[in-house]
């Protein structure tokens, strides 16, 4: 199999890179490293191409199957406007492509649509869009649903991911990894104020697999989340279990606008497990033990 992978040379799109090749598959990296870095990319063999996917595309090849995973993900990124249409012109031309080569389409979309709508969340519920990325996202998957019928589509929202590989995403980089890194360089850790927030995190070895079971599942739009929500406090306490610490942390303002921050995520998995195969069967305090080794300062 043939497999276009953009954002490859970001957090979870290397993840999926370096594990298709695993898999004997031959692998297209496309990633303008915006926020990838080729670092990400450490022992595949496969073709990688710099390039912005929002704009015309050099690339003439035709694959089996596409993981687009490109978009500009930061809030931090200052432009509303262009972050809409670089991310839906990226979607444009993906599809584009995956008509001209029969490909199967499986793009990631995001819990960000849910905002602080109704725990937990299910995919056909209620939309709180807060962001320009959120808005992007869903967005792409309006525009997904109109080609269910005539080609294979499969968007997985996203909830909160973590693992390998997203050193290079700096600030937006997950929270579990930021507290393992503050303890680590014997830094007093900050959580917000007081840890009551709550996030279905999800171990990025468990999305690598929710996309290759999309290969073969029906069209759709799935959660892939845990289905599970860990507060940070006590997340904060699974990581000092993991490194053998006992450090009371530093509890600090929420540093977003408390209208549009994200007070608790929970995925609705039923309709994951049902149609895609999936459920995650890493355990958070078990990832968080594995990843943390990970982590070097």
């Amino acid at each position: 199999m043939k497999c276009l992978v953009t954002g490859g040379a970001g957090f979870i799109g290397s993840n999926i890179a370096l594990e298709i090749e695993k898999l004997g598959h031959s692998v297209v990296v496309i990633d303008n490293l915006l926020s990838g870095h080729e670092d990400n990319l450490k022992g595949l063999k496969g073709k990688f191409i710099n390039e912005d996917l929002s704009g015309q595309l050099s690339i003439k090849e035709k694959f089996d199957a596409i993981f687009h995973q490109a978009a500009i993900t930061d809030p931090r990124y200052g432009n509303d406007e262009e972050t809409i249409r670089k991310n839906i012109n990226g979607f444009k031309n993906m599809l584009k492509l995956a008509k001209g080569s029969n490909a199967k389409l499986i793009y990631a979309s995001s819990a960000s649509i849910y905002g602080n709508s109704p725990t937990p969340q299910k995919e056909d519920q209620e939309k709180d869009i807060q962001s320009a990325y959120a808005q992007s996202k869903l967005i792409m998957d309006e525009m997904a649903t109109y080609h269910f019928d005539d080609m294979h589509i499969v968007g997985l929202r996203y909830f909160n991911v973590f693992g390998p590989n997203e050193l290079h995403k700096g600030r937006p980089a997950s929270m579990i990894y930021h507290l393992i890194r503050q303890i680590k360089e014997g830094k007093k850790p900050k959580l917000f104020k007081w840890g009551e927030q709550k996030r279905d995190h999800i171990y990025v070895k468990d999305v690598v697999r929710a996309n290759l079971l999309a290969l073969d599942s029906r069209a759709g739009i799935y959660n892939v989340g845990t289905g599970i929500a860990t507060s940070f406090k006590e997340l904060y306490s699974m990581i000092q279990e993991a490194l053998g610490t006992d450090i009371e942390p530093e509890y600090i303002d929420v540093p977003y606008d408390l209208k549009t921050y994200q007070m608790h995520t929970q995925a609705d998995t039923h309709r994951a497990e049902k149609y895609l195969g999936f459920k995650a069967v890493h355990k958070l305090a078990d990832a968080i033990k594995e990843y943390s080794v990970m982590i070097h300062v």
